[in-house]
């Protein structure tokens, strides 16, 4: 581990010590963010949970809200994307448009899952995510802390293991949710999320028919790393057209 537990721990006590509620743990509630969100619970100061519910969730995760606030004593804060812009781009590309082709995926993450977080980060001053550097080759470089928009976003197990990973949800008693008995790895949107077949890789059950796409949401953009691509096109005009 690059990172030790006595690291990991002291990072997320500072952010919550520092910024009490305006520091949020923003989870899908996969281990890694439960980690984090056990981490910040053992300070007994106050903080904040958020998750995005994206109206696409499987029952499961919902599910999941429950445990862990039953597990914590504390609320989980459920972020919903703007009803307009859903509307706007079921009308224009219908429901299921992230099989159409990447950038239509990348669009409907765009409107239920980016920009209803990217508002409510305004009101943070520091946020914590579960990425791990060995999740995939597009997260080999996560930074543990960075500065994005002036608030610090931090990544505490950016070095962990998925064996360490497990080993601390076990070790104290971690509520789990309930896909992983499923042989579900990771965890989003129910229409595009899967159990891994044998020997696939971690991020395999995302999105599973793009065969070679970047197996990204646009959550962990950078502002320096997002270029003019197709999915910003598209999101304009979903705009425009709600707007209209």
């Amino acid at each position: 581990m690059g990172t030790t537990l006595f690291e990991t721990r002291a990072l997320v006590e500072w952010a919550v010590r520092s910024f009490g509620r305006e520091f949020a743990v923003v989870t899908s509630f996969q281990r890694e963010g439960m980690v984090i969100l056990d981490l910040a619970a053992k300070t007994r100061e106050p903080f904040r949970v958020l998750t995005i519910d994206t109206g696409r969730l499987p029952a499961a995760t919902h599910e999941m809200i429950g445990m862990v606030e039953r597990h914590y004593g504390i609320l989980v804060e459920v972020i919903a994307p703007d009803a307009t812009e859903v509307d706007s781009m079921v009308r224009q590309y219908g429901s299921e448009l992230f099989h159409e082709d990447v950038s239509f995926r990348r669009l409907c993450c765009q409107i239920r899952k980016v920009r209803p977080l990217e508002r409510e980060l305004r009101n943070l001053r520091a946020w914590a995510v579960g990425l791990r550097r060995s999740q995939s080759p597009g997260r080999e470089n996560i930074k543990t802390v960075e500065l994005v928009d002036g608030s610090y976003k931090l990544s505490p197990v950016a070095d962990w293991t998925d064996e360490e990973v497990r080993g601390y949800i076990g070790a104290n008693n971690v509520p789990e949710h309930p896909l992983y008995v499923q042989g579900y790895a990771t965890i989003g949107c129910d229409p595009c999320t899967r159990a891994l077949k044998p020997e696939e890789p971690e991020r395999a059950g995302r999105w599973w028919w793009e065969l070679d796409a970047d197996k990204e949401c646009g959550l962990h953009f950078t502002p320096e790393g997002r270029p003019a691509r197709a999915v910003d096109i598209l999101v304009r005009e979903v705009l425009a057209a709600g707007d209209a």
